[in-house]
């Protein structure tokens, strides 16, 4: 059976690149919490958008959609899901609930994984929900032409549960031994997670969630604020090449967790420095809204659309956005492209020449 040991294996891992992103998250966690801890109130609109997002994206990876109305509703906990997608994305609602509230008492071991496992099906008819797979697995992916070619295969489901123990086990004593950084642990934790793949069903979900679950443990809190999930599924193509590089040789202990630990490092630091964007929006509360609207189109890079004016900036109503961006298209500070739902925008630098 695959072994589970990271006390020599971590040390390879300190290159120059990923000491880097170990250094600046580090600053950006000190920082972090004292604004945090001055903006409190105001931040907690951050969190309300962050789960929306979280489950939304976390879904869609995995293919699972509804509407945005929908979506929000449910994750809202407005209705109840009437399909099998509201369904599973009611479950995620909930452990991500349960993550944000109780990560201190939540401990890693299998049980405790199988019961947050358990809640993601809490809403499915499905016995699989709690239970480690029953049959073998296997990771496929599809080339150009829809033919379906097996990428990995994980451990047999025979081995599964004494390799989940194992590998809580192998996680716990590297922490408790404080020697190893926990962001170079907890990325290998989920590789080695994700190659397991001990269930029938929702293992992708179910990393994500540990992660965010492993960082709050760790007093990494940015993804309370900012969604980790969102920031994958942006990079979705770079995520999968991440996992399928960190998975080779896996079965032989022979696989490099380097390019995952780097992708996972650089999420993170990607979600600090957004946080610490929005946070700046929150500084400068007292500039009137349509001028922070103003500045931070001018300031983004690209296209923006409403959707991400208003998640950026916390405070500040839809109708508030809308009335705005019309204001800026007449004034010819900004340029309109497209209609609908696909409607962008971008700054008119050809006005200021």
């Amino acid at each position: 059976m695959r072994q589970f040991d990271y006390a020599e294996k971590w040390k390879k891992l300190l290159t120059p690149e990923i000491v880097r992103y170990l250094t600046t998250i580090h600053e950006y966690k000190g920082e972090q919490r004292l604004i945090a801890e001055r903006h409190a109130d105001v931040l907690e609109s951050l969190v309300e958008v962050a789960k929306i997002q979280s489950t939304e994206s976390s879904n869609k990876i995995e293919g699972i959609y509804t509407s945005d109305d929908r979506l929000k509703k449910i994750v809202l906990d407005k209705t109840m899901p009437k399909t099998r997608n509201e369904r599973e994305i009611a479950g995620y609602r909930d452990v991500l609930n349960t993550i944000h509230e109780n990560f201190t008492h939540i401990p890693i071991r299998d049980t405790f994984i199988l019961q947050l496992h358990r809640d993601l099906y809490k809403f499915e008819n499905a016995s699989n929900g709690g239970r480690f797979k029953t049959a073998d697995n296997i990771i496929e992916e599809e080339d150009a032409c829809g033919n379906k070619l097996v990428r990995f295969r994980p451990l047999p489901a025979w081995e599964t549960p004494e390799a989940i123990i194992s590998l809580c086990t192998a996680y716990n004593e590297m922490i408790n031994r404080n020697e190893a950084d926990p962001l170079l642990i907890i990325p290998m934790f989920i590789i080695d997670f994700l190659c397991i793949h001990p269930f029938n069903d929702g293992n992708g979900r179910m990393s994500r969630l540990l992660t965010l679950l492993l960082l709050y443990q760790n007093d990494y809190i940015v993804g309370k604020y900012i969604s980790l999930e969102k920031l994958i599924e942006r990079t979705k193509d770079s995520y999968y090449d991440a996992l399928q590089e960190s998975s080779k040789g896996w079965m032989e202990e022979e696989n490099d967790y380097e390019p995952f630990v780097k992708y996972i490092l650089g999420i993170i630091t990607a979600a600090y420095r957004e946080f610490f964007d929005r946070a700046q929006i929150v500084e400068e509360k007292k500039v009137p809204k349509p001028d922070r609207i103003e500045e931070l189109i001018k300031n983004h890079l690209g296209t923006i659309t409403k959707a991400e004016i208003v998640d950026a900036t916390p405070g500040i109503s839809t109708t508030t956005v809308q009335r705005t961006l019309t204001d800026l298209v007449k004034a010819e500070k900004i340029i309109k492209i497209g209609n609908g739902r696909y409607t962008k925008y971008k700054w008119n630098w050809e006005k200021e020449k």
